[in-house]
């Protein structure tokens, strides 16, 4: 009976926590495919505001429309997308404009939150109305219905939503600013690495730093909060620390992973590292308050966020005069969590070897699936009866390597693959999309357990690989027997 008892806030605490993790996949779905748009307004920020590189006045006043119109409507769009199509996009677009135009905040949540409505409700018009319209007036229906419902919307988001969320993004924007002056700011690193780790991360920063980060970079030109979750320092350290004091197949694959994460910006190739060792999540947790403190005292800041939190990016959103603040906070959070990494990972090296390393792989692959709104690979394999594999027959015209995004994880893998295939001799075009927009003639498909359910789905008649490792290249080696085999 106690066991039950105890056991309740465990399986609430961990209900909880996968529903804050599709939270947090949701919001990346909207925020991730218009990162572009970010970049485009940072560096346009970054050279031409009064203070910038190259001070016009003239293209200074591309600065604001894009940050309060473009980047909310893009964003509306693809929430609407998400949940209806291209149908859903474009109502949701119509009801974002309604919250974006006249407003004295970017409207960054509103847009999270009439996107997605926008998209919902056209749905379930388009639900209603299924088999009922009568041959002939398809189209006046649906541009109608859809022109309506997006009007409504708008006028509903100017009146109503608006305020509330200027309200929201005021209050925000007055803790931040409380939170710093009263030089808490590093405390913050208490919940953001371990968040981090526990794929929080998306929510975390898209949903709540980013906003407040482009609201204080629109007065003050850059923002210290676009550096709080993005900074690869303390995922270096680690790293770092694997590299020098850990043995055997742990140790070697430690420096790939750095090339990765601090390079290519995708930190989750450090996540299994710290599941390792549980205790180690104290370093990352340091070397973000040591990083942060660094900033603060410092004056550092962005222009706009950096995505993916690469070493380069972070450089390229960097304003004038701003180099020495950042690098130092950095540097300085790597040094912190490579000492402290250093000391725990010494004490147990002779406990981790590569089962380890793999277990911790696995268990991180399972919370991404459970943040990507995709069934973990160990309830795939147990609430579905086997798939029957479609048979490579013939080469094929193009590979493709597929996951949420289609930007971080599946980009990795595609540079990876495409490597393999020219050493073995094989010029295959490879290509990284999201698996939801999958061509159905695809015959190969590279993808993770989690989305195997969903690449069958859009793409009935490809082989599909799986992959659990990116840098295990016994994975993409498979394709390559199975083309040899095929020449005979």
């Amino acid at each position: 009976m106690a066991t039950q008892v105890a056991a309740q806030p465990l399986a609430s605490s961990g209900r909880a926590r996968a529903a804050m993790q599709k939270f947090g996949g949701f919001l990346a779905g909207m925020v991730m495919p218009n990162i572009p748009a970010f970049i485009a307004w940072g560096l346009i920020t970054a050279f031409f505001i009064p203070t910038g590189w190259t001070p016009n006045a003239k293209l200074d006043q591309l600065v604001s429309p894009m940050v309060s119109f473009l980047i909310p409507v893009l964003i509306g769009f693809t929430g609407g997308r998400l949940v209806h199509g291209i149908r859903g996009g474009v109502v949701g677009a119509i009801a974002t404009a309604g919250v974006a135009i006249g407003a004295s905040q970017p409207m960054f949540i509103g847009a999270m939150i009439m996107g997605p409505l926008g998209g919902y409700l056209i749905k379930q018009f388009d639900r209603a109305v299924e088999g009922r319209i009568r041959a002939g007036f398809e189209m006046l229906v649906n541009t109608f219905s859809a022109g309506i419902l997006g009007g409504a919307l708008a006028i509903l988001g100017f009146l109503a939503v608006q305020p509330i969320m200027d309200r929201v993004s005021a209050w925000l924007g007055a803790a931040a600013v409380w939170v710093t002056n009263a030089h808490l700011l590093p405390l913050i690193a208490i919940f953001i690495e371990p968040g981090k780790v526990l794929f929080l991360n998306n929510a975390i920063n898209h949903g709540i730093l980013e906003p407040i980060g482009v609201e204080q970079a629109k007065q003050a030109g850059k923002s210290i909060f676009f550096l709080l979750e993005t900074d690869p320092g303390p995922g270096l350290g680690l790293l770092l620390a694997y590299w020098a004091f850990a043995k055997g197949a742990i140790r070697q694959s430690a420096p790939g992973a750095i090339l990765i994460q601090f390079f290519g910006g995708i930190h989750e190739v450090y996540f299994p590292y710290v599941l390792m060792r549980p205790i180690l999540v104290l370093a990352v947790i340091l070397g973000g308050m040591a990083a942060d403190t660094t900033f603060m005292v410092l004056h550092a800041g962005l222009v706009a966020t950096p995505s993916p939190g690469s070493i380069f990016a972070e450089i390229a959103m960097t304003p004038k005069g701003g180099y020495f603040p950042v690098l130092s906070g950095i540097f300085v959070g790597a040094l912190v969590s490579f000492l402290v990494a250093s000391f725990f990972i010494r004490r147990s090296r002779d406990d981790m070897d590569e089962s380890t390393l793999a277990f911790a792989q696995a268990v991180v692959q399972d919370m991404k699936a459970q943040s990507k709104f995709a069934p973990s690979a160990s309830t795939t394999a147990t609430a579905e009866a086997p798939v029957e594999q479609v048979a490579l027959t013939g080469l094929p015209q193009a590979v493709y390597f597929a996951c949420e995004a289609g930007m971080g994880s599946s980009a990795m893998g595609a540079s990876i693959l495409k490597k393999r295939l020219q050493e073995a001799g094989y010029d295959i075009p490879v290509h990284h999309v999201p698996v939801n927009q999958l061509p159905s003639t695809a015959e190969v498909v590279f993808t993770q357990a989690s989305f195997e359910t969903r690449a069958r789905q859009v793409a009935p008649n490809a082989k599909i690989y799986l992959v659990q490792n990116f840098l295990n290249k016994a994975t993409y080696d498979q394709l390559i027997e199975d083309l040899n085999r095929l020449k005979g």
